[in-house]
């Protein structure tokens, strides 16, 4: 009898013993995956996001050049809304000192355009929908992030393809391996593709974060990359069964085309583009060279 009461003690210890230890398993789980920082695993930073922790700090600026007659910008075409907003704002700040963005008439050239054009000289400042390549850092151009943003993928309104597509869809679209709608669950209709300029920010992001760098399709009867980076003709041209893509500020408010979500994602989605999950985001940057102008400065 003793012998029996000594192991059902020793089996009532064990399982209390299995009880705590489970609940101090599921305790620190909990903890673990409750947390909004720490423990989590933590993902490969993107080159966006390595780009605005190499940003740099504009009260380091070296402001010994005069002020200009004309603060002149080129860059982005895709943030130009946003460029001009800050135009308005520069403007009662600095009455005196005009600013344009870009070259020769107004109309911008495009990230790359833009950062090569401030490299040359003919402007003071660029916009720019990426982040500084290491050839521009080293030539002493330096990026201030002013914003976050996402691209969105966009289709004529009336295009038959109601649904979502994933990323490496939308991959396999850009490099022509998938050339019907029909491919990804929609009409039979051949995919036409409007790729945006290589001159553009937003092009060199699509290549980065969708194709993984690799290269587009090349141009054929239903694959065309346009010349000049202008969004409104890109829209235009969708049809019935075009895609492309642009910054969601220049898309969200146009009648005739749709937004397509990507991963189950919208790109309206704002605290899916703060955290990162929204798979196609990014910081855009005003960039200066390191000496510059108290102007310049002011307008940073």
């Amino acid at each position: 009898m003793a012998n029996k009461s000594n192991n059902q003690e020793t089996l009532t210890l064990v399982l209390s013993l299995l009880i705590t230890l489970g609940l101090l398993g599921f305790g620190v789980w909990y903890f673990r995956n409750s947390l909004p920082f720490g423990f989590k695993q933590q993902t490969q930073p993107s080159a966006s996001q390595r780009g605005a922790e190499q940003a740099y700090d504009s009260s380091r600026l070296d402001t010994s050049l005069p002020n200009p007659n004309l603060l002149s910008i080129d860059g982005s075409v895709t943030i130009v809304a946003l460029m001009k907003q800050l135009q308005i704002a520069f403007n009662p700040v600095n009455p005196s000192l005009p600013t344009s963005y870009g070259l020769p008439n107004g109309s911008p050239n495009g990230t790359n355009k833009g950062i090569q054009n401030l490299r040359d000289g003919r402007v003071l400042m660029a916009a720019s929908s990426r982040p500084l390549k290491p050839d521009e850092a080293q030539a002493g151009l330096v990026q201030v992030p002013i914003a976050r943003d996402a691209l969105a993928v966009a289709v004529g309104i009336n295009n038959p393809y109601k649904g979502e597509l994933t990323i490496e869809q939308l991959k396999g679209i850009f490099q022509g391996k998938i050339t019907n709608w029909s491919q990804v669950g929609g009409p039979n209709l051949p995919i036409k593709v409007i790729n945006r300029s290589p001159d553009s920010g937003t092009y060199t992001l699509f290549q980065e974060a969708v194709l993984l760098e690799e290269p587009f399709a090349a141009d054929s009867a239903n694959f065309t990359t346009v010349k000049k980076d202008e969004t409104t003709s890109i829209l235009r041209a969708l049809g019935d069964n075009g895609i492309s893509y642009s910054t969601v500020s220049q898309i969200e408010n146009q009648k005739t085309v749709r937004f397509i979500p990507i991963n189950g994602i919208s790109p309206t989605d704002k605290t899916a583009i703060e955290n990162g999950t929204y798979p196609i985001s990014r910081v855009v940057y005003l960039v200066v060279p390191r000496k510059t102008s108290p102007a310049a400065k002011q307008f940073i």
